[in-house]
């Protein structure tokens, strides 16, 4: 009966390890270290008929996402209202992740499930109003989320408020030079542009109902089938059950970026890095632990790799990082 009650004891010690958040992993040059990149025009030297299709281009996952703890964190904190976005376009990032709340007054906020992160959609789009127009030559993509769908751990929208397309578009009408227009359409989904066309502005590539499938035709035609976790273009097995499956989720993102270099040129791949679970935080998932390589560290190596390793990544595609590191941005702009 002791031994049997001691058992017991250990592992239920175990438990309560495994739950409770662990310290943050140290920076490296793969991992919590974005501000040693700055790249706030490298778009503007690369050719006007470039498709976006064919760059490699550094993203973040769950952009906004800095309060909450170590559950819902997914990106250094640089600050509230949009100032994280701000720094994240300045160190390179051209894709983002946002997922909006419909709150009171028909307005958007920004949630990581159930907890609001101290900025609203108004701020995301004055801060990308501002880079855009301080960097004229670049141009940033956007996945838009409807976060909340009232279920546990999530948020709940507003009652008594417009639809989430309706409200968007009123947003649109307040910012009427920021989006392209092609891409802000529900009636028709848009082709991939050329770099050219879009300078300055920001390419709706797909608008995301509460659980997941695209709302009316926002967005990019390629993306039509973007539906919770993968489809045709995305990467995003997002649920790594525990520390040890953080293996697994560095073989996805490492076929999906193999794929991504051999693939149709012409068609943007989206590589989530990212992923989370009870068992696994997402600062573990992207930086490591229990001495078990993070994703994050394990793409910088990769993408370093010469011809003796493995047959090299000509393009990346987007992939979407987790607290992403200075010289993982550097090592994916490099690509273009």
């Amino acid at each position: 009966m002791i031994a049997k009650r001691a058992i017991a004891v250990v592992a239920a010690a175990a438990v309560v390890l495994f739950l409770v958040p662990e310290s943050a992993r140290a920076a490296d040059s793969s991992y919590r270290s974005l501000r040693s990149a700055s790249h706030p025009d490298w778009m503007r030297a690369l050719p006007d008929g470039t498709s976006l299709a064919k760059l490699s281009i550094p993203g973040s996952h769950e952009t906004m996402s800095i309060h909450g703890g170590a559950w819902t964190q997914t990106q250094e904190d640089f600050g509230d209202r949009g100032a994280t976005l701000a720094a994240q376009l300045n160190a390179g990032i051209r894709m983002i992740d946002v997922r909006a709340r419909v709150n009171t007054g028909n307005t958007f906020t920004i949630h990581h499930g159930a907890t609001y992160q101290n900025a609203n959609f108004d701020d995301v789009l004055n801060r990308l109003g501002d880079f855009l127009g301080a960097h004229p030559g670049e141009t940033v993509v956007l996945r838009l989320k409807q976060e909340c769908t009232g279920e546990l751990g999530s948020c709940t929208d507003a009652t008594g408020q417009s639809s989430f397309q309706d409200i968007f578009d009123a947003y649109g009408s307040k910012h009427p030079n920021l989006f392209w227009n092609p891409s802000v359409s529900r009636s028709a989904a848009a082709a991939m542009p050329a770099l050219g066309g879009v300078r300055g502005k920001v390419v709706l590539a797909v608008m995301n109902g509460p659980h997941g499938g695209r709302v009316a035709s926002y967005g990019l035609a390629q993306f039509d089938g973007w539906n919770d976790g993968n489809s045709t273009y995305v990467q995003d097995n997002y649920n790594v059950p525990n520390v040890g499956a953080i293996a697994t989720k560095r073989d996805q993102v490492r076929r999906f970026l193999d794929a991504t270099s051999a693939g149709d040129p012409a068609k943007m791949y989206i590589n989530f890095a990212s992923g989370s679970s009870v068992f696994a935080q997402p600062q573990s998932v992207a930086g490591g632990a229990l001495g078990v390589p993070g994703v994050n560290p394990f793409l910088l190596g990769y993408l370093n790799e010469g011809p003796e390793a493995h047959t090299p990544v000509v393009r990346t595609g987007v992939i979407m990082l987790d607290f992403p590191g200075g010289g993982l941005i550097d090592k994916i702009l490099s690509l273009n």
